[in-house]
């Protein structure tokens, strides 16, 4: 491997933001963007009448609500770094896709509202890091409202989350006594709304303000003394190896609104957030990001990016190696090997062609129905598969039907489409071939039907069947139709494996008693 590519992938710092909704997540998305020079205006989230939206929010219901529900990838440039983003959606509906895309990165950064703490679904999704075992950065984010005491916050992260946190700044005043952070990282305090000659004042040898100024008369500093000399006699200790092995959390203070914090931050994390990391195949054998052949695997699929076109679009992970556009891939799946010669990068909807990546990117690869979720794509002649991506079982259910029957073409190709994108999942009854789609939670049948009206002009009819429990089948060739049942229906999937769908715990029972051979199992 030549130099050159090395240093290009070493260079590679790619992560995921986690929160609970309204936690500030997209906000703090469009601030990094700012920053990284990627757009120039980064305007508020919130600001609808305006007709500015979120940089990655390009959905249109994402537009119509402020919210996201789809994981946009975003990259860009600074100090000598190449960052990948993937904003993920907050909300609990899609945590399937959030889950997947945590797959793809080497680092979360889960930002926390100062006011409300730790949230369901950051804990979950905390979680699914933890169990990875990636780094964890916080942010506490809206400093300049008021919230929990910063000792209490730290508490709660400790005590909720079960990890290890290091306070690498800490606040002077909260709301509208916000007067800034005291930084311990960089040493020194770093001002709210103050011209940028005067951001940043100094600390003597004692941590102390090594100037004359205001602040130093108020209570508010007096006090962040007091929690900084607490924290140097009884907090955690700093270290990198923790960092990079997720026991230990660096936290950091600021406002993404205001735009305060977001820079010391970004700066901060790109120092001790972790290169490109390798990677499990399916065979338990490990492939290193500076490996000589290209491979990478897809965590995702996205259909109508550009609605205009029509288009698919497969996100891949490059794990290893570089791809260059014209090459030659294999899928494992399939053993078919084919050239690529429609590729891209992205700024959530903006995209351009990419010519050339490298383990830790991210590419979009134009899909005709070539590749499913979890496939693994390599550039040499050894295929293999990376480790499977999880799915949900989902507990909603909804039969659907196009309302005019004459759309029936266009009702079928959207259903098709939307389902390879992994948010919803399809089945079908056993003769009438009835369509049954299944989620997560309540949100992404609203999102189809939303997208099927938008995107493929269709009108769609649900009647919803309620919360089901589905279970597949190790043994398939024992079931019989007749095992069917209004309080046990028995469906085709998507790969027309068998699946029933229980009433509750007690048809499934009931079942079970009566077809002790049947084994049944459920997805995550």
């Amino acid at each position: 491997m030549s130099a050159k590519l090395e240093q290009d992938i070493l260079a590679r710092r790619t992560f995921a933001i986690i929160s609970h909704p309204d936690a500030g997540k997209t906000t703090m998305t469009e601030k990094l963007l700012y920053f990284g020079g990627a757009i120039r205006d980064a305007g508020t989230v919130k600001a609808k009448k305006s007709g500015k939206f979120a940089t990655s929010d390009w959905m249109e219901i994402e537009k119509q609500r402020g919210i996201s529900v789809t994981s946009s990838v975003m990259q860009f440039d600074y100090n000598d770094c190449r960052v990948n983003i993937l904003d993920t959606p907050g909300h609990q509906d899609f945590s399937e896709d959030t889950y997947r895309t945590l797959m793809a990165v080497d680092s979360a950064v889960m930002i926390i509202d100062a006011a409300k703490g730790i949230e369901a679904q950051t804990l979950k999704l905390f979680k699914v890091c933890r169990m990875r075992g990636i780094p964890i950065f916080t942010f506490i984010n809206k400093l300049d409202r008021q919230g929990k005491e910063p000792l209490e916050l730290m508490e709660e992260l400790e005590e909720v989350l079960g990890i290890e946190s290091y306070a690498m700044n800490w606040p002077i005043g909260m709301g509208k006594e916000f007067l800034g952070i005291y930084d311990r990282y960089n040493s020194r305090i770093e001002q709210f709304r103050t011209e940028e000659d005067e951001r940043f004042l100094p600390l003597d040898e004692n941590g102390e303000l090594a100037v004359d100024h205001e602040m130093k008369k108020t209570s508010y500093y007096t006090q962040a003394m007091d929690d900084i000399m607490l924290l140097n006699e009884a907090g955690n200790s700093f270290s990198k190896e923790r960092i990079k092995r997720g026991e230990l959390t660096p936290v950091f203070f600021g406002s993404a609104l205001t735009n305060f914090g977001i820079q010391t931050f970004l700066e901060t994390y790109l120092e001790f957030a972790p290169t490109p990391q390798p990677r499990l195949t399916e065979e338990e054998t490990i492939v290193e990001p500076l490996d000589q052949e290209f491979s990478g695997f897809i965590f995702k699929i996205q259909a109508n990016m550009n609605p205009a076109h029509r288009d698919r679009i497969a996100f891949v992970r490059i794990v290893s190696g570089m791809f260059e556009r014209g090459m030659n891939i294999t899928l494992s799946r399939t053993k078919k090997s084919f050239k690529v010669t429609q590729s891209t990068q992205f700024l959530a909807d903006d995209r351009e062609t990419v010519d050339v990546a490298v383990a830790g990117d991210i590419i979009g690869l134009y899909d005709t129905g070539t590749y499913q979720i979890g496939d693994t794509i390599v550039g040499g002649k050894k295929t293999f598969q990376f480790e499977k991506l999880p799915q949900f079982t989902p507990e909603l259910f909804v039969r659907v039907t196009a309302k005019n029957v004459m759309k029936s073409k266009h009702f079928h190709k959207g259903i098709e489409q939307l389902v390879q994108e992994g948010a919803i999942q399809y089945y079908k009854t056993l003769h009438t071939e009835d369509v049954i789609l299944g989620a997560v939670g309540q949100l992404q049948f609203e999102v189809f039907e939303n997208r099927m009206k938008n995107e493929y002009n269709v009108d769609v009819h649900m009647e919803p069947i309620g919360s089901k429990i589905a279970r597949w089948i190790e043994n398939e060739d024992d079931v019989k139709e007749s095992m069917s049942g209004p309080r046990s229906m028995l469906v085709h999937d998507r790969f027309n494996n068998y699946v029933f769908l229980f009433e509750n715990e007690f048809a499934m029972r009931w079942f079970n008693d009566k077809n002790p051979d049947i084994r049944l199992y459920s997805l995550l």
